[in-house]
């Protein structure tokens, strides 16, 4: 990426505490409102991105970036209002990012015509997570909060019940090279303990396929989305949540086309279009195991782990969590944000970091 483009970063402060509370799905809500707000604001067409669970990171052009920063306090301000979760937010740029030893380099991963994930490489987002983080490092970059405009959520909704597994483990799973071997490697040890590979479009791999969606009406998500979409117009909101939800729902059971809905389009769309692998300087899943699979998996991990090769966060969940951000469904632009529920990434997170900083001692001690 260009030296004067932007990592903007949003990230809720102790998430840990509101999974605690069982509010991650609303966790989960207000990451995805960070992309949401900045894609409807600027362009998506231009704003690399990559959800994680209980924040985002974007990547967004010098000339965009005040808009960009508008749309994002707009959501921290409304997390605070509404949601009572703190968001902090940073927008820092790349050329910093590489004075500190990082860089930021992106690939598209095309999930379907129109929609695209970001493989972004460089270490540059570790570097700008940390610096977001740190009170002093940030408050240079920080986002500026008061009198924040409501942000642009138009398209944000989470109708859908959580995807239950059917194998018997949802696992969110972060690992990362020490450098020791490549990318690659992994990619296969992984397949050789699933049966598949993981960062491929295998149908073994998807989660959001038409046999273990979910709706119920109401939508128990519908309140979440009223919340963030509509504050201080909770009815008018609410009626048109519940209005589109009876329409979906008749198209849903008839396989009728209602406007520009299309059941028999949208459902093997959706199974496309969802954000459960991503790849770039880390490896991050959300997979549906079996316990013979998950016991394979961890132990080629741990086994990898104590050998210096890679580090690794894991997190095991009964059901999985999916935000969907529909852009403009008659030209199938939509995507859908999964997550392990009960803290999926968040706490895959956390204990990635702590294994790292572990690797980190122990290769200073033998120094």
């Amino acid at each position: 990426m260009p030296d004067d483009w932007y990592v903007l970063a949003a990230d809720i402060v102790r998430s840990s505490d509101a999974v605690a509370q069982g509010r991650y799905k609303e966790v989960n809500m207000v990451g995805a409102a960070a992309i949401a707000a900045v894609l409807n604001r600027i362009g998506s067409d231009r704003v690399p991105f990559v959800f994680g669970g209980d924040g985002a990171m974007l990547l967004v052009p010098k000339h965009d970036v005040e808009a960009a920063c508008d749309a994002l306090a707009g959501v921290v301000g409304l997390a605070r209002q509404v949601m009572e979760l703190e968001l902090r937010a940073a927008a820092i740029p790349v050329s910093h990012l590489r004075v500190l030893g990082g860089d930021v380099r992106v690939r598209k991963y095309r999930l379907s015509p129109g929609n695209h994930l970001a493989m972004i490489l460089g270490d540059g987002l570790a570097i700008a997570d940390r610096i977001l983080k740190d009170q002093e490092k940030s408050r240079p970059f920080a986002i500026s909060i008061p009198d924040a405009a409501l942000p642009p959520l138009d398209g944000l909704s989470c109708r859908w019940e959580p995807l239950p597994s059917q194998n018997g483990h949802i696992v969110s799973l972060i690992v990362k090279p020490s450098g020791r071997i490549p990318m690659q490697d992994i990619l296969r040890g992984l397949a050789d303990k699933l049966g598949y590979d993981p960062s491929t479009d295998d149908s073994r791999a998807r989660l959001a396929d038409k046999s273990r969606l979910r709706f119920r009406f109401p939508p128990t998500g519908t309140r979440h989305e009223v919340r963030l979409g509509s504050p201080g117009r909770h009815f008018r909101g609410r009626a048109k949540a519940l209005l589109e939800a009876v329409v979906f729902m008749i198209s849903y059971h008839t396989g009728w086309r209602i406007g520009p809905f299309d059941p028999k389009r949208y459902f093997p769309e959706l199974g496309l279009n969802t954000d459960h692998r991503k790849v770039g300087d880390s490896l991050q899943l959300v997979l549906d195991m079996t316990p013979e699979q998950l016991g394979r998996v961890e132990e080629y991990l741990k086994a990898g782990y104590a050998a210096g090769d890679l580090v690794y966060g894991l997190h095991v969940s009964a059901s999985a969590l999916m935000t969907c951000f529909v852009e403009d469904i008659s030209n199938s632009r939509h995507i859908h944000f999964v997550d392990g529920a009960d803290g999926g990434f968040s706490f895959a997170a956390a204990e990635f970091k702590k294994r790292q900083a572990e690797m980190t001692a122990k290769a200073a001690g033998q120094a």
